[in-house]
């Protein structure tokens, strides 16, 4: 997921403080012959809360073993998003599947004004202010994605001085 964005910081998960959250459970039911069989799958959210997250998904027979799978899945897959004074540089659509996240910062105070899984991602980020709106589908999957689409198209205003060549005075005042 990871290929297409200019940006992205792949992060080392040694010597990280991370913490897990867990989005969601679903029981999957395979019908069999000899009856139902019953499956598992989670998706987890891990974070150090200063900018460093990822994201996975476990599958097995029984809850505790799909979770485990999802966090060494979250752990394989970090990345570094750009935090400013608790908040977003700037605002920014993300869309995966049919889910659509709209994330745009907030002043001090405001709080993690988000719901459900675009909620999980962006405290495991270590964002406190920012206001957000999910659109279209629900699917805590696609919601998960579709955010981290939009954390990933973040750039903060050093790495655009950098990539023009120009000072962080001459970004601001043009």
């Amino acid at each position: 997921m990871m290929q297409g964005y200019k940006n992205v910081e792949r992060v080392k998960p040694s010597g990280l403080e991370l913490v897990d959250r867990l989005v969601g459970v679903q029981r999957v039911t395979k019908v069999t012959k000899g009856g139902r069989a019953f499956g598992f799958s989670a998706i987890v959210v891990v974070g150090d809360g200063n900018g460093v997250v990822g994201h996975g998904l476990g599958k097995s027979k029984d809850v505790s073993s799909a979770i485990a799978k999802a966090v060494e899945d979250a752990k394989k897959n970090l990345v570094r998003i750009p935090i400013l004074e608790g908040t977003l540089p700037h605002e920014q659509k993300g869309k995966f599947g049919g889910a659509k996240v709209f994330i745009k910062p907030a002043s001090a105070g405001t709080g993690v004004i988000a719901g459900g899984a675009v909620r999980a991602v962006l405290e495991s980020v270590g964002v406190h202010d920012v206001l957000s709106k999910s659109q279209g589908s629900s699917n805590p999957h696609n919601a998960v994605k579709a955010t981290f689409d939009a954390l990933l198209q973040l750039r903060s205003a050093t790495s655009i001085a950098k990539q023009r060549g120009i000072s962080l005075e001459k970004v601001f005042n043009g």
